[in-house]
């Protein structure tokens, strides 16, 4: 008698050997694409809300800025000091008293320059309606010339020209001396806003070693800290390197035409030097303004058309020495911008606030690329498109390795 399962055994090993198929995935009870939606729900609601931000910045920058405005401003002019500061610790000074003698360089640095343009440039503003006529005269074949192009043209120069002169009530009032008195001259609040101002450099100056060691001291890890430390100083230097080397550029720029100036005849050279000085701090806008004012200033001081202009040439030569060949020369290509990237950032702070945000455009520009290319851009694209959110969840995908070829034996 046959043992029970023998042909059960005989035909097991008579017939081809079929490997095992492994069990298919078990199917979760939810939809399979709601991992995916929900990922999808995220990244839109992260887009929005970013989109949201970006928007909503400026116009929040533009309503605060009797706050946000001396605050930017205070802690770019902290920043250039920073090596200023290091310089006098490194020489055994305690930190309060380097922070106040750093404010105090500064201040005498602004009220040495607000006495050399201000009170000059307003001496010229009170001279502007007495020099009209001589302006009108120097001014007269010009308009002559293109009032013969349009008729509405024609109208509105020779009205200029040959309309009468109104004499504005002069109000006798003393020039400001010092920044003090030119803000307690213009409003209470700017007044305020600079005491401010001067409070934020002093007491972050005075805290910068302390805030930098914590701020690197912070970090979990130690190529966290290290990252956080290349990015501070990378963002000190960058911003030094291009205020200081910018001011010394625009400062022998001022000098040269100042020069120059004083060479034609021109009045209160210094003060002319000043304002080229202080205008070249705004690329493209500021020297063409500047070209302007002297211009204006010429047509007041010289009875000729030739020498009325020649302020102005004077000026846009020297700009144009200065941009095509001592600042790439000086600056070189560690502090090169994109042209189109300056302009950008110029648009926006000026709209934002006006000639102190145009002022502050560049310096702001570089400390915001420091940051974004030590810390990484965000991957808007990648974060809606590509791996990661939009990658459905694994469980819910088919099991690689096995196809029906392949479980057909």
């Amino acid at each position: 008698m046959d043992e029970p399962g023998a042909s059960t055994g005989e035909a097991r090993i008579g017939a081809p050997y079929v490997a095992p198929v492994p069990p298919a995935p078990p199917v979760p009870a939810e939809n399979p694409g709601d991992g995916q939606r929900r990922d999808r729900l995220m990244a839109a609601i992260t887009l929005m809300g970013g989109v949201g931000l970006l928007l909503a910045l400026p116009f929040a920058l533009k309503a605060g800025s009797e706050f946000f405005l001396p605050l930017t401003a205070a802690l770019v002019i902290a920043i250039a000091l920073v090596p200023l500061l290091e310089w006098l610790e490194r020489h055994r000074m305690p930190a309060p008293l380097a922070a106040f003698l750093c404010v105090l360089l500064f201040l005498t640095a602004a009220n040495v320059a607000l006495a050399s343009i201000v009170v000059p440039a307003w001496q010229w503003v009170r001279l502007l309606p007495e020099r009209v006529g001589q302006i009108q005269t120097n001014l007269a074949p010009l308009i002559d010339f293109y009032s013969n192009l349009q008729q509405w043209v024609n109208k509105t120069l020779m009205n200029f020209a040959t309309g009468p002169i109104h004499q504005p009530v002069q109000q006798a009032a003393q020039p400001p001396s010092t920044l003090l008195d030119l803000f307690t001259t213009t409003a209470p609040s700017a007044l305020i806003q600079m005491f401010f101002a001067i409070l934020v450099i002093y007491f972050f100056l005075s805290g910068w070693t302390r805030l930098r060691r914590n701020a690197i001291t912070s970090r979990s890890s130690f190529g966290g800290a290290m990252a956080t430390a290349r990015v501070i100083q990378d963002v000190v230097d960058d911003t030094s390197a291009y205020l200081g080397t910018i001011t010394l550029i625009n400062l022998t720029l001022g000098l040269i035409v100042a020069g120059a100036l004083w060479a034609i005849g021109m009045p209160t050279p210094l003060m002319w030097g000043g304002i080229v000085a202080l205008l070249n701090y705004i690329p493209y806008f500021g020297p063409v303004l500047c070209a302007l004012l002297l211009a204006l200033g010429g047509l007041m001081t010289f009875p000729e058309l030739g020498w009325a202009i020649m302020p102005a040439i004077i000026m846009i030569g020297a700009h144009l020495i200065e941009a095509n060949l001592v600042t790439p020369l000086v600056v070189g290509h560690r502090l090169t911008i994109s042209p189109i990237m300056i302009l950008v950032s110029l648009s926006f702070w000026g709209w934002v606030w006006g000639t102190t945000g145009a002022l502050l455009a560049v310096p702001l520009l570089i400390i915001i690329q420091t940051v974004l290319n030590a810390a990484g851009k965000p991957d808007i694209a990648g974060f809606l498109f590509e791996h990661g959110t939009l990658v459905a969840d694994p469980s819910q995908r088919p099991a690689r390795g096995f196809s029906s070829r392949d479980q057909s034996g």
